[in-house]
């Protein structure tokens, strides 16, 4: 069976790199490319290295007929997502890959996002897209909220020790680095080559990242009480990639365990040895996630660091991991390809 797939917001880094994952799929077909400003135009004029793809051109929302299509990937920016999926019809499969159907709490949503949400009727139907808790949920779901990249990245280097117990939950720090196509293709100063190149720099720091929504919620739902990790993301000058490095209060050698039996049937989490630790340059182009860990100088004290590609499993593969379980295909399709290297 061939299903038919519409993205909106398909001249995005996230709407590339779907259409890069969903052209390799045995089961899926693009039928729609939804975009605002270059609507009208050809795929190839906006993303040359898709060119070779027999693709429709990119044409405005309101062109799309939805009545023939199984599955809609939405890679909009958040608060245009909610006001665009609030209209779409409700027989239609959605995958967000924005912020407005991450938190279940819309007071939150105003809190870290600065507006109130304009489809909270349809926050109780949404699953939150992390796809290896929360897979029987996303494959009964009509809306599933994919989650923010450095969310995914901070969670799977600590949600299987939030959950067994094993650090101290008020004795967490992260420190992560991310790559400049984690803040989209808009036109942005900071992010000029003649600003962002040779340097890196700390941003939201004090506690104010978005993403802070998410730990907040999934770590506190998890302990049954309220965690509050403290978070500083770096500005990498490079493409694609997170790198996590998580500072925690506990046993070094049963953390490693916990990962280790906690991910062992996981297809795309990749545990390393114990005392090995991961680059970006290992997941690169990929739907995996490696996590590494190690002992500290300082008894009682664990390291663990956790890497993979935003734009992929941090969010389009990731994206095509939870579609796959929503339309009854297999979780792993279309996203086992090798990592790129060097």
């Amino acid at each position: 069976m061939t299903h038919k797939i519409a993205i909106l917001g398909a001249s995005g880094y996230t709407g590339a790199e779907l259409i890069r994952l969903l052209a390799g799929h045995p089961a899926y077909e693009i039928v729609a490319l939804g975009a605002y400003s270059k609507a009208g135009q050809r795929l190839a004029e906006v993303f040359p290295h898709l060119r070779h793809l027999n693709l429709p051109e990119l044409v405005s929302f309101d062109q799309i007929d939805f009545d023939k299509i199984d599955l809609c990937f939405c890679a909009l920016p958040h608060k245009t997502s909610q006001e665009v999926i609030r209209d779409l019809p409700k027989h239609l499969k959605i995958v967000d890959l924005s912020a407005d159907f991450r938190l279940r709490d819309p007071d939150a949503y105003t809190q870290w996002y600065g507006n109130a949400h304009g489809a909270v009727e349809m926050q109780g139907e949404a699953v939150y897209g992390l796809t290896e808790f929360y897979r029987d949920e996303i494959a009964k779901a009509r809306l599933v909220a994919g989650t923010g990249c450095n969310a995914a990245t901070g969670q799977f280097a600590l949600r299987p020790l939030i959950e067994a117990g094993v650090i101290d939950l008020d004795e967490i720090i992260m420190d992560l680095k991310c790559g400049v196509s984690g803040a989209g293709r808009s036109l942005k100063e900071n992010l000029l080559h003649a600003e962002l190149s040779e340097g890196y720099n700390a941003y939201a720091v004090g506690g104010t990242h978005r993403h802070l929504g998410e730990f907040d919620q999934e770590f506190s739902k998890l302990a049954g009480r309220d965690v509050k990790v403290q978070f500083t993301p770096h500005l990498m000058p490079v493409n694609r990639g997170i790198l996590a490095t998580v500072y925690v209060k506990g046993d070094a050698q049963e953390i490693h365990a916990t990962f280790a039996d906690a991910y062992a049937d996981e297809p795309f989490l990749q545990v390393l040895p114990f005392g090995e630790t991961p680059s970006t340059h290992h997941v690169r182009g990929s739907n995996f996630c490696h996590i590494g860990v190690t002992g500290d100088r300082i008894a009682g004290r664990a390291i663990v660091v956790a890497v993979l590609d935003n734009l992929t499993k941090g969010s389009s593969g990731q994206a095509l991991q939870n579609a796959n379980l929503m339309l009854g295909e297999e979780e792993t399709s279309g996203l086992m390809g090798v990592p790129v290297f060097p």
